[in-house]
């Protein structure tokens, strides 16, 4: 009889986390080791921007493995170790302690990094970032002081700390290099209303403005900004984007681009490695280029998918991107692919939020946004899942961003 497959993960964020799960649920009899380079057991990611930071919900309520349930399923948990290095040929993974990982099969879900820019002063201690469990404990504790608060990226990570931020009585800036917010994910009216919004909020927006330098001052830090103009704060997020935690791919030779190469079934390059998560870079059919995705949504699904491909079950991944945001009152629900859209559309719904659709020269859906859209997003999703013709008699064109606008004075009225 044949000794079980040992199964190693890198990364225990949701990709790494899922898959374990997976591999043991599914029967896999053999060693699962999960390696990650925090101290903490597997949690979730979106309560560190939203019920984290805000104190409505605690560290223990976004653990996603505890060691219970580690033990449980047999899986041999290695935090905070860093692994440095893989050797394909040998099938090993070294660690930062200098041990030696045997594999048969490897999956990657290292996740992504966050940009920071190379401009000065940004080594300045007053200069924050969002991604890990400690990064949010220590940044809920500043925000309780209520310090004057800019952030530097005017995506889903900044706007999330400044609706967050607001509510907990700091004064906030929000600089955005680019012509609107969260411009890579939503259409052009959707980023009006978002604007409207952190407006009428009282956060200072700050469009088409980027950073040049960070300066110390008497009492906190000063942003000098590429047209001259400056902004004092005592506390600075950057949340300008996220960087694939590629480089352990890259050294080990994989094929890499902007992140992990897979296929379909999520295998990379080596027919024994795999990727899942912000750090896989997806053939798709509707992306030519390749998707990659920084959603919880995904790493959970792509990191359940490469566990399956893993245990030789036949997988097909090509998700539907989505990506859900709170901010304030409103929920904010995306799918599809609004850098496809050629035109967008909206209608009221009868919750009294709004749902925006984008749609192709041909009319077929490929994105759709819903804010506080409840079940109409949910119907608004299967055309864009199908491609379908949406019922364009039922939206109205919104492509002015005034249309957006005037929509969100009505429902924050």
């Amino acid at each position: 009889m044949s000794t079980p497959a040992t199964l190693v993960i890198v990364g225990a964020g949701q990709a790494g986390a899922w898959a374990a799960r997976t591999l043991r649920e599914r029967g896999h009899a053999g060693r699962i080791v999960l390696c990650g380079d925090e101290v903490h057991a597997p949690y979730e990611r979106p309560p560190l921007s939203k019920g984290l930071l805000s104190g409505a919900s605690t560290a223990a309520e976004a653990e996603l493995l505890g060691a219970a349930q580690l033990r449980a399923l047999d899986i041999e948990f290695l935090p905070a170790l860093a692994a440095v290095a893989i050797d394909p040929a040998r099938r090993l993974l070294r660690c930062a302690d200098g041990r030696e990982l045997g594999y048969d099969k490897l999956l990657l879900a290292t996740g992504g990094s966050p940009c920071r820019p190379a401009l000065p002063g940004l080594d300045h201690p007053s200069v924050r970032t969002l991604r890990t469990l400690d990064d949010a404990q220590a940044l809920r504790q500043a925000l309780a002081g209520q310090p004057r608060v800019a952030i530097v990226g005017g995506g889903w990570i900044g706007l999330e700390t400044a609706a967050t931020a607001r509510a907990l009585g700091c004064a906030v800036s929000v600089i955005e290099a680019g012509p609107r917010l969260c411009g890579r994910s939503v259409m052009a009216p959707v980023s009006a209303q978002l604007l409207q919004r952190h407006q009428a909020a009282g956060v200072d927006v700050l469009l088409g403005r980027g950073l040049a330098a960070l300066e110390q001052t008497a009492d906190g830090v000063r942003l000098r900004l590429a047209d001259g103009t400056g902004i004092a704060a005592d506390l600075v997020l950057l949340g300008v984007g996220m960087q694939p935690n590629d480089a352990l791919a890259r050294a080990a030779g994989l094929d890499c681009a902007r992140g992990v190469r897979v296929d379909a079934a999520c295998r990379s390059s080596d027919p024994h490695i795999y990727a899942a998560g912000d750090v896989a870079l997806l053939t798709h059919p509707r992306v030519p280029d390749g998707l990659r995705l920084e959603s919880w949504q995904n790493a959970q699904d792509q990191g359940v998918a490469a566990a399956l491909s893993m245990l030789g079950e036949p997988v097909a991944y090509a998700p539907l991107p989505l990506v859900w945001s709170e901010q304030y009152e409103h929920m904010i629900q995306i799918a599809g692919f609004p850098q496809l859209a050629a035109r967008t559309l909206r209608r009221d719904t009868a919750g009294g939020g709004a749902l925006y659709l984008g749609v192709d020269a041909e009319g077929a859906a490929v994105a759709a946004v819903g804010i506080d859209a409840g079940r109409d997003f949910r119907g608004a999703r299967k055309w864009v899942e199908q491609g379908a013709v949406a019922p364009l008699a039922d939206f109205e064109p919104c492509d002015a961003p005034e249309h957006a606008a005037a929509r969100l004075t009505e429902m924050t009225a």
